[in-house]
């Protein structure tokens, strides 16, 4: 994807920072005191922002793919994307507010050359390996989470782990619709839905209902905003966890991005964008 500007890259640091545990320059434990300093972490976190390049083509001498890695699996342990992305989920809520009322549920597949934990025959790539996500967004097309699995999964069991993401969001609103295309056009997501106080908006199989003629689009939407973050819709990576993150990251940036835009005109900062962005 392209490169992430800086009134874009500043707030993610900022918080991400925050969420880190401190680290001495250098390991207390060295007798002499004198061994290499610790890359630093704000040069690694600009590298990982980088989602369409191997770590090979992103290291340098500043920072090699080895600590990258390692840096990256260090987070992950730390539960550090997950918690910046609730964050981004709460100052949005807070500032602009979340479309909780129409929630959108859908699955994309993309590819996943390299296999792995989460990956499977893809119906729609001549067999190839794929990864499918079950992305569920709010009214205006937030990311809310998202289930993964293999390409050859069909979505009608994908619902229910998808809309357990609910409950981390706190109270909802009494009235609750969820749109879903014909793929979930089934008594078993109806009672899935009804079962947990839901009201399902499902387009019918067998007939013509374009995506306007709901609120589905926003999760269609949603998906092609996710898709330039190149590492996601072309994914080598093998590890669920790693996976996981990623998306964390690049719904991270979704988010706080739909949040500048949107307060641009209400709303004044320090560092607000001298232009609409």
């Amino acid at each position: 994807m392209p490169a992430l500007p800086t009134w874009l890259t500043e707030p993610l640091w900022d918080q991400f920072a925050v969420l880190l545990p401190e680290r001495p320059e250098y390991h207390p434990d060295h007798p002499l005191g004198c061994h290499r300093r610790r890359i630093s972490d704000r040069i690694t976190f600009d590298k990982l922002l980088r989602f369409g390049c191997p770590y090979e083509a992103i290291a340098d001498t500043t920072c090699p793919a080895t600590t990258i890695r390692s840096r990256r699996d260090e987070w992950i342990r730390q539960g550090v994307f997950a918690r910046l992305n609730q964050i981004a989920l709460e100052s949005y809520d807070r500032i602009v507010g979340l479309v909780l009322d129409r929630i959108a549920v859908d699955g994309s597949i993309t590819k996943a050359p390299g296999g792995g934990e989460m990956a499977g025959r893809s119906p729609v790539d001549r067999g190839k390996q794929g990864l499918k996500r079950s992305g569920m967004t709010d009214g205006y097309g937030i990311p809310l989470g998202r289930v993964l699995a293999g390409a050859n999964r069909h979505d009608s069991p994908l619902p229910a782990p998808t809309l357990d993401r609910l409950d981390d969001l706190g109270p909802l609103p009494d009235d609750v619709s969820v749109h879903l295309d014909a793929g979930y056009d089934s008594d078993t997501t109806r009672t899935l839905l009804t079962e947990r106080g839901l009201r399902g908006r499902i387009a019918h199989k067998g007939e013509k209902a374009p995506i306007q003629a709901s609120q589905r689009w926003h999760v269609e939407r949603t998906h092609a905003w996710q898709n330039p973050f190149h590492r996601l819709v072309r994914c080598y990576e093998r590890r669920a966890t790693v996976v996981d993150a990623f998306f964390d990251l690049a719904d991270t940036i979704i988010a706080v991005r739909s949040l500048i835009r949107r307060a641009w005109t209400t709303h004044r900062w320090d560092e607000r964008p001298n232009r609409r962005p």
